[in-house]
């Protein structure tokens, strides 16, 4: 006949491991998936810049050797026109796609997510220095390269 110490003993146990799994959840619920997803803190004037910076796809920017982005390799400054918007004024749809990944650690990965319809627009915050090469997927032939850089206050 076994004794009821070690029966308790084993119950005990049980639970010790089912709170600490317990605990070992919450704990990793409530504060590392939120902490791991969270945004980097990034400083107020680079979130909110002076000014829009525009880059316009211009009109016949489809045809082979014409002018497409304009400007075509712009710089822009952190806390001053880090906020760009590509504006399709051509009559045929654009896309903005990185000639390789690229993303900024606020705003998520860089490039149009799908076509950009004439009329339309498209807009990134960038919060990090880098120099992205970019092209329009369905007319590779039109390029362009963005540099964003440190402004010196």
């Amino acid at each position: 006949m076994s004794s009821p110490t070690s029966s308790h003993a084993y119950g005990i146990g049980v639970i010790a491991i089912l709170i600490g799994m317990s605990v070992s959840v919450i704990f990793y619920t409530s504060f590392y998936i939120p902490e791991s997803l969270a945004k980097p803190s990034v400083s107020e004037h680079i979130l909110n810049p002076e000014v829009d910076f525009i880059i316009e796809i211009v009109p016949g920017a489809v045809i082979d050797g014409n002018e497409n982005y304009v400007p075509n390799q712009p710089k822009v400054l952190l806390g001053i026109s880090n906020k760009v918007i590509w504006q399709n004024n051509d009559d045929t749809p654009h896309t903005v796609t990185p000639d390789h990944r690229a993303s900024d650690a606020y705003s998520g990965d860089f490039g149009s997510s799908g076509v950009i319809k004439p009329g339309d627009s498209y807009e990134f915050l960038f919060t990090e220095v880098q120099e992205i090469p970019y092209h329009c997927e369905p007319h590779p032939w039109m390029t362009g390269t963005i540099s964003i850089e440190l402004s010196r206050f």
